[in-house]
């Protein structure tokens, strides 16, 4: 296990996710800073208070994550939760790293490409959505209840579906997290089934109307992939060590 200065691991990530090219809902790269010397880098979704303990129970320098702390909107107070956690990354010197959109839309360790490959999802060039984060691929033809059965089987939870269970499905579209919004740039992608992390009141209507089927199979579910995918890349190339952890959420 080496040890890396700090400035060398944001310049290999800054270099694979080009963070510059996204309009996003927060800072992407380093949001807290931690000590120069990196030996070790724990993964997960979110810098949430139960991951930030467990990195520091695993001895880690850095922690890298989907949804970091800051994001467009908050009200700029560190206090309650916000203390919370920023206390125990600044009182055990520990860095947070954090990348939303770069990470969905990275063709390689992508949350995107992550849940494909898990899938088992042929992907092609086809990108649709807000700067064109949404993909589309092809798997073997079957009907939308086995394909369900595949998804849920693979996530580990139960999927909120509306469509036929008999609906042949060849051509999928999918977007992790909360992509719902891109629901009628999927129809119009030419599609059989949408599948995202969450479902909100229209697109049940816009499913039974237009034949293509809608799957919400959770927002942390679809998004587990990116972050350790991305962390052990990182990891191999610059000899640090990683441990990915998971911290449960139903959402």
């Amino acid at each position: 296990m080496k040890q890396r200065d700090r400035s060398e691991i944001m310049q290999w990530l800054n270099a694979q996710l080009q963070p510059e090219l996204f309009r996003d809902y927060g800072p992407n790269g380093l949001q807290v800073e931690g000590r120069l010397e990196v030996r070790k880098v724990v993964s997960g979704v979110t810098a949430s208070l139960a991951l930030i303990e467990a990195a520091i129970e695993a001895e880690a320098d850095a922690i890298l994550v989907h949804h970091g702390l800051f994001w467009r909107g908050q009200s700029g107070v560190v206090t309650g939760w916000m203390k919370q956690r920023l206390a125990k990354l600044l009182q055990h010197d520990i860095n947070l790293i954090a990348y939303h959109l770069p990470l969905d839309a990275h063709a390689r360790w992508g949350n995107n490409a992550q849940l494909g490959v898990q899938l088992g999802i042929a992907t092609d060039t086809q990108r649709f959505g807000e700067q064109n984060l949404g993909w589309c691929g092809t798997v073997s033809e079957q009907p939308l209840g086995s394909w369900q059965a595949h998804v849920e089987h693979v996530l580990g939870r139960a999927a909120v579906v509306v469509g036929d269970p008999r609906t042949s499905v060849r051509r999928v579209a999918w977007c992790t997290g909360g992509a719902q919004g891109y629901f009628e740039a999927a129809i119009d992608a030419g599609v059989d089934v949408f599948l995202t992390g969450e479902i909100s009141e229209p697109q049940a209507h816009l499913a039974r109307e237009t034949g293509v089927a809608f799957m919400a199979c959770g927002h942390h579910a679809t998004e587990r992939f990116g972050a350790p995918a991305l962390a052990q890349a990182m990891a191999d190339e610059l000899g640090l060590a990683h441990q990915w952890i998971e911290v449960s959420n139903p959402a």
